[in-house]
């Protein structure tokens, strides 16, 4: 909708751009038109989900207009009553067709019982009647119906189970397609919206041009990255494409947006810690003032002419109701009237309140005004909600006697004393504070309320609703090899914009974004640890020469343009390597045999040597020259008298460094090897063991 379709001071909006968080996003609205002459703009267009405490808004160039207010309202209008619901009527329809198809089913089933229950029964015969001839031929006749007609009974059967299967099948595709279509639809027949409201300033005339920039959080969107990577044989760079599996029920389908994703929290805290002072003796900082004064004198008498009025009539609807209920709808309306015609003999402590800006008058914070004349003392969870004892009345004067004890509760049994007084004046809390949320008590309510703020406008349960179902798409099951943002992506946080505008409905299901290439160093490498298993493995070693961090998820393989698999890629941080497996490499063969001598060494044969022979063999069978590393182990001791000594050409890797992590005592062969060739290994250390240290009956040859 365009600003020219709006009315004056009504604009619409666009959205313009997403930023995809953990859990969560923040969206980007735009909207443009002409400053009225009060400055008071109405945006339109937002969703229901929205948080309202995330709205911000400011106007974009150097206009000299600038916001001064921003704030969310909710708009209703009914929809056209005629306009299909194509879902709702297809799922409908189809689950009258399943009821008529299962209704017809179970009556030929009936009918079966019936024809199944067809048995000759034989008249009864008196004590001097002699035994009658069994009627042969009408017992078969009577079989041979029976059996004609079943058969013709079951063979129908047949078809209105397979009917209804179909139905049922057909039913619930129906209802998938609409647990899963956009909830950018409203659901009922009146559609409900969120609206900014802003207040403009320094236009001059009020004819003015500018263009609106709002942004506001939603929950209910959560990402996923994903890769494709291509790579040729013999080839150093491949191309690693980066996308996003994205899902998200925010209430409004995301149509051409510009998408960016992240791994932050969006509901990281962002306040600093203050660290206050801490003060020996009974003199402490007087406190901040809180902006809270006392109500005006007399301020229930306002309304004594509404009282003296008497109840108000009963609703011919409610009296119809307590006519037909009894004594349910007269208590209902009875009660009504006491509430308005007099105060209640024990009412209960009043909300918070808090004055308006600008010199309004208003009722004391939460717990802060003292129980009426005969009321009871505030009670203990009214006291905590303040966060200090005794803020049920006035701070008392210094010097002032101290309160009466409290009366004795019937029973002999002494009531609680009364919490002490406050010291220094109220603190109201932050949402009495919050003046455009306070509301104005009518003359409805309790004395103790009537013409007074209190904070905490009406619940919306429409939006409460809208967010929950917006938060159910965390649970969505991931995609195969798939981690979570904040899993991988550990302390740091990244951010990776979209190459171009996507497209993302708000169908809670997952929809492939593709965010940009990334250039990568790789490289193909064959591995083989023979001592644990005799095959050699395909690796991809990756290495990122970006500044951005590579997240774990799900890479599908191309090598040569022939899909190969799909692997899990770890976390890559800037200029780190990691290894891909692509699996077991049928083309290279590769026999490990092993050989132990055990001997006795020093001047008394004190000393156990166990000699250890490795022998490995290598044959590539593939058409290429290929780049083999075999992986051995030599034993650790922590003994300083246990001496291991190696004999092979094997060498240590390099600790912390390389695409992986290494055990302590790993050795590794890397081998070049020819179409066609062949290669042996021969690696050997000895492990010298005194007498003293020797292990008595353990295995020394594993």
């Amino acid at each position: 909708m365009t600003a020219g379709t709006e009315p004056a001071g009504r604009w619409g909006s666009a959205l313009d751009a997403v930023v995809v968080y953990a859990q969560g996003a923040l969206c980007r609205r735009l909207a443009r038109g002409g400053v009225p002459s009060d400055g008071r703009v109405r945006v339109t267009g937002l969703p229901r989900s929205l948080d309202p405490g995330s709205l911000r808004a400011r106007v974009l160039g150097d206009s000299g207009v600038r916001v001064t207010e921003a704030r969310v309202e909710v708009e209703a209008e009914p929809l056209d009553s005629g306009a299909p619901d194509a879902l709702r009527e297809e799922v409908a329809r189809l689950q009258d067709v399943y009821e008529a198809a299962e209704g017809r089913r179970n009556r030929q089933l009936r009918l079966i019982d019936e024809i199944k229950g067809l048995h000759p029964v034989p008249p009864a015969r008196k004590r001097d009647d002699p035994h009658r001839r069994t009627a042969v031929d009408a017992w078969l006749e009577l079989a041979d119906f029976v059996d004609e007609r079943l058969t013709g009974l079951h063979a129908r059967l047949v078809e209105l189970e397979e009917a209804l299967r179909l139905a049922e099948h057909e039913l619930e595709v129906a209802a998938d397609r609409l647990d899963r279509a956009s909830t950018d639809a409203p659901a009922t027949h009146v559609e409900t919206t969120y609206c900014a409201v802003l207040t403009l300033a320094g236009a001059d005339g009020g004819a003015a041009e500018v263009e609106l920039e709002l942004e506001y959080g939603v929950p209910g969107a959560v990402w996923v990255p994903t890769y494709r990577l291509t790579a040729r044989q013999n080839d150093d760079a491949g191309r690693l494409v980066l996308r996003a599996s994205v899902a998200q029920r925010t209430g409004e389908d995301w149509t051409g947006v510009r998408i960016a994703l992240a791994t932050a929290d969006l509901r990281r805290r962002t306040d600093l810690p203050r660290l206050r002072s801490v003060r020996i003796g009974r003199r402490q900082a007087a406190p901040q003032p809180s902006g809270w004064r006392e109500p005006p004198a007399g301020l229930a008498d306002l309304f004594t002419g509404y009282a003296s009025a008497g109840p108000r009539p009963t609703p011919p609807g409610l009296r119809a109701i307590g006519a037909v209920g009894g004594a349910p709808g007269a208590a209902a309306a009875a009660e009504d009237a006491v509430a308005v015609a007099a105060p209640l003999p024990q009412p209960p402590p009043p909300p918070a309140a808090v004055p308006a800006p600008g010199g309004a008058y208003g009722g004391p914070p939460q717990g802060f005004a003292g129980p009426p004349p005969g009321g009871p003392p505030p009670t203990r969870s009214a006291r905590a909600r303040t966060g200090r004892p005794g803020f049920g009345g006035r701070p008392s004067a210094p010097g002032a006697a101290p309160a009466p004890a409290a009366p004795a509760a019937p029973g002999g049994v002494p009531a609680p004393a009364p919490a002490p007084p406050p010291v220094g004046p109220p603190q109201p809390s932050g949402a009495e504070l919050d003046y455009a949320a306070l509301v104005l008590s009518g003359p409805e309510e309790h004395r103790n309320r009537k013409g007074r703020l209190f904070p905490g406008a009406p619940s919306d349960a429409v939006a409460a609703e809208y967010r929950r179902r917006a938060e159910a798409v965390t649970s969505v099951p991931l995609p195969g090899h798939a981690v979570r943002p904040r899993t991988s992506a550990g302390s740091f946080d990244h951010r990776y914009d979209a190459a171009a505008r996507a497209d993302v409905p708000s169908d809670g299901t997952w929809h492939t974004v593709t965010v940009g290439e990334i250039p990568v160093g790789l490289r193909t490498e064959y591995l083989c640890v023979p001592s644990v298993e005799q095959t050699v493995y395909g690796t991809l070693v990756l290495s990122n020469a970006t500044d951005q961090a590579l997240l774990a998820g799900p890479v599908e393989v191309t090598v040569d343009g022939e899909f190969l698999l799909t692997a899990a890629l770890p976390t890559l941080a800037p200029g780190q390597e990691r290894r891909v497996g692509l699996g077991a490499a049928e083309g290279i063969r590769v026999t490990r045999r092993t050989h132990l001598n055990e001997s006795t060494a020093g001047l008394r044969n004190n000393v156990t040597v166990l000699d250890h022979r490795v022998h490995v063999e290598l044959a590539n069978r593939l058409g290429r020259a290929v780049t083999v590393e075999v992986r051995e182990r030599v034993p650790v001791s922590s003994e300083s008298d246990v001496r291991i000594e190696e004999r092979a050409d094997w060498t240590a890797p390099e600790p912390d460094r390389g695409p992986e992590h290494h055990t302590p005592g790993t050795r590794v062969w890397r081998v070049e090897l020819p179409s066609g060739g062949t290669t042996a290994l021969d690696g050997a250390y000895e492990i010298r063991i005194p007498a003293g240290k020797a292990l008595v009956g353990g295995n020394r040859r594993s």
